[in-house]
């Protein structure tokens, strides 16, 4: 492995980056609250495992030289975003049944989704194999045997995406008070709702290459 502390600055910095990720976290904390949004982390935590598992095994090589695969996965994971951009959008008008709904249903209902959202927008995300696949061989020596050195990079890589969500998640949990008010509450809604449309949109339109 090479730059490994060089490594590690450039994936805070793409962490940071605002995604489909950070717009899921940043809908279920402030619509189910701080243990939605950990659970979110926790559901984007583990697709990234699964992708450091691909890149490791070389599934992620057929899925970027496949255009076919690529646009299947890319398509269904547009579907997607945009559904949950759609789903958001559409509860603003279902607030006065969701007031008069059993309050500790309604949490158990979101906390059960919020990991399978997490993880479905990441690993629906072709984009993110095309990250692995490119990314990732830079920092090692690709003559030698890569399983370790791919291996230690996702896991620092996923490592480092849930402390920046464990941090986002708590920040956006603290200032959570200011969005109980109605107003504040369902503009933070229809704008998250419509960022998850609009990536969905810009998945679909994205190339391989």
């Amino acid at each position: 492995m090479e730059n490994f502390y060089l490594f590690i600055i450039m994936c805070i910095l793409l962490i940071i980056l605002p995604g489909p990720d950070t717009a899921i976290a940043t809908k279920n904390t402030l619509t189910v609250g701080k243990t939605g949004g950990l659970k979110t982390a926790l559901g984007t935590c583990c697709a990234l495992l699964v992708h450091t598992s691909a890149a490791i095994l070389g599934l992620s090589a057929i899925i970027v030289k496949s255009a076919f695969i690529f646009s299947v996965i890319k398509y269904v994971g547009a579907v997607y975003l945009i559904y949950l951009g759609v789903k958001t959008l559409w509860s603003l008008r279902k607030k006065e049944e969701v007031a008069h709904a059993d309050e500790n249903n309604k949490h158990q209902i979101g906390h059960s989704s919020c990991f399978k959202q997490g993880f479905l927008t990441n690993l629906l995300n072709p984009k993110v194999a095309v990250f692995f696949l490119t990314f990732l061989p830079q920092f090692v020596n690709t003559e030698s045997n890569t399983f370790l050195p791919f291996l230690i990079m996702g896991a620092t890589y996923t490592v480092l995406t849930a402390i920046w969500f464990l941090l986002y998640v708590y920040s956006i949990h603290q200032i959570s008070a200011f969005m109980k008010k109605p107003t504040a509450r369902n503009t933070m809604e229809s704008i998250t709702g419509a960022v998850l449309i609009g990536f969905g949109i810009k998945l679909a339109l994205d190339k391989a290459h």
